[in-house]
């Protein structure tokens, strides 16, 4: 599917030691590499262009929500029809991505799904599932591990699912707006990878990510 305006968007902070692997596999597989540098103070932004990637840069630090907004708005307006979205990181396996594409033929939106075993630790495994049985309670939309970045949507259906969340709830936030529009989706079983096992979200994150879910589902015409 390359060659149909396929990009890669990958939202980063302080990952000048990770990205660069990430950015040159991504390359293989999709049109274009977008990285958000979202106000880190080392050398992402650098690391990421000298990888071949288009960097667009947060003079702060707003949120991952925030950076995959802006990087999805100007894939957008720059033509972009499929969006693929990945961490900076390495917990993203970039030669996954032709899996994805292949699953967009029948899909508006593809989720990675991790298994949550031992290689995630503890406190990310409970709250994971959690957040995942409290949004397929709330919200019908049946994903086994709903706070894995690694998605690939339509342009279209970017325009139905856009987050408002500037932080990690905008994993969670996407799959209530897939539920409200009812839109086709499909999993695809992901690695689990987590080369730094102190990163990611914390319980405090997971608190407002439940918070949002009951939120939305009051505030949004029962949704």
């Amino acid at each position: 599917m390359k060659g149909n305006n396929v990009w890669a968007i990958i939202p980063a902070y302080n990952e000048a030691k990770r990205v660069s692997p990430v950015i040159k596999e991504a390359k293989k597989h999709v049109d274009c590499v977008l990285v958000v540098d979202d106000g880190s103070n080392d050398s992402t932004s650098a690391a990421a262009k000298k990888s071949g990637a288009l960097v667009l840069k947060h003079l702060i630090n707003l949120g991952k929500g925030a950076a995959l907004k802006t990087g999805c708005d100007y894939a957008i307006k720059n033509g972009a029809k499929i969006l693929v979205t990945l961490d900076a990181d390495a917990q993203h396996r970039a030669e996954d991505i032709p899996r994805f594409l292949e699953g967009m033929k029948d899909a508006d939106i593809v989720f990675g799904c991790r298994s949550l075993n031992e290689e995630m630790p503890s406190v990310l495994r409970f709250g994971n599932w959690f957040i995942t049985k409290l949004t397929s309670f709330l919200y019908g939309v049946d994903i086994p591990d709903t706070q894995s970045g690694f998605r690939a949507f339509t342009a279209d259906t970017y325009q139905k699912i856009r987050w408002r969340a500037n932080d990690y709830s905008m994993e969670s936030e996407m799959i209530t707006n897939v539920g409200r529009n009812r839109l086709r989706y499909k999993k695809i079983n992901i690695e689990t990878l987590y080369p730094d096992r102190y990163k990611g979200t914390t319980v405090i994150d997971g608190a407002k990510i439940v918070v949002n879910l009951l939120r939305w589902k009051i505030m949004r015409n029962g949704w």
